[in-house]
């Protein structure tokens, strides 16, 4: 059964590179105006302030911050590579706690010409690797999987079975996943692994978008909540059947959407949200 629809945007949280025209207090300012309670924040947007201003700004606008996007990219074929990687999420993870964020979004990472499960193992042993700090630092970390077309470069971890082993495998607390319903629509055991991982504690984040069925871009080119085909109020109800109650994050590449007007594309977003999410 779908979920109820949603009327208050308490839970809801848009990521920086959704509004990515707006530098981050342009952002901060818009949805804490239009009483939306969380912003999802992008290491670009975060850059040009550094970690103090920013946390000043989003503590003035009383947004809460689910996420700071992101970390991962951990395989190298060389081993100074590997170790440049790990000390990129340490910095990352020091960053997420700055700024008040739960966690940090793992975008695990792929190589051309490297086999896949020696990707996925380095992949594994760089977040074991990172899990110790984030724990000092008292951060979370969210294995994100992508949708298979990115396999080749940018992740190799592309279905939530994939993330689960990886969880299973390390059993840390601080690790968990990151459905984001764009990358994970299409897989046919999506419904068990995301019971699973709410019998594992280990369901961390919510992003929605739609898919097009036009794709124009298959990297910035998303739509937003009810223009494509992604049954996004029943991936919801998954979601808060296997007792997941945080953010509905909206996150959206959209080159044509970030030549729009921003003030109207929000307002589009928040109906959208509330009429199909």
């Amino acid at each position: 059964m779908p979920a109820a629809p949603l009327t208050s945007l308490d839970r809801l949280a848009i990521h920086t590179f959704t509004l990515k025209p707006w530098d981050l207090e342009r952002c901060c300012a818009a949805l804490s105006a239009a009483g939306i309670g969380g912003i999802t924040v992008w290491r670009q947007h975060l850059e040009p302030y550094g970690t103090a201003q920013a946390a000043a700004i989003i503590r003035a606008h009383g947004l809460r911050v689910p996420a700071l996007c992101r970390g991962g990219f951990f395989p190298h074929h060389d081993h100074a590579g590997r170790c440049s990687a790990i000390d990129d999420n340490l910095r990352t993870i020091d960053d997420a706690a700055a700024i008040g964020a739960d966690m940090v979004v793992l975008v695990c990472g792929a190589v051309p010409g490297m086999p896949l499960d020696q990707a996925r193992g380095q992949i594994r042993d760089g977040i074991a690797a990172c899990l110790d700090h984030a724990r000092s630092c008292g951060v979370r970390l969210a294995i994100e999987p992508l949708h298979p077309m990115y396999a080749g470069d940018r992740s190799a971890i592309n279905t939530m079975t994939q993330a689960r082993q990886i969880c299973e495998d390390i059993r840390d607390p601080l690790l968990g996943i990151a459905v984001d319903v764009y990358h994970v629509w299409w897989d046919d055991r999506l419904a068990d692994e995301i019971r699973l991982a709410g019998e594992q504690g280990t369901l961390f984040g919510f992003h929605v978008c739609d898919w097009r069925l036009e794709t124009r871009d298959l990297l910035n080119d998303r739509g937003l909540m009810g223009e494509g085909c992604i049954d996004i109020r029943g991936i919801r109800a998954l979601m808060e059947d296997a007792g997941f109650q945080g953010f509905n994050e909206v996150e959206i590449f959209s080159l044509w959407r970030w030549q729009q007007d921003q003030d109207a594309y929000l307002a589009e977003i928040i109906d959208a949200y509330r009429n199909h999410t």
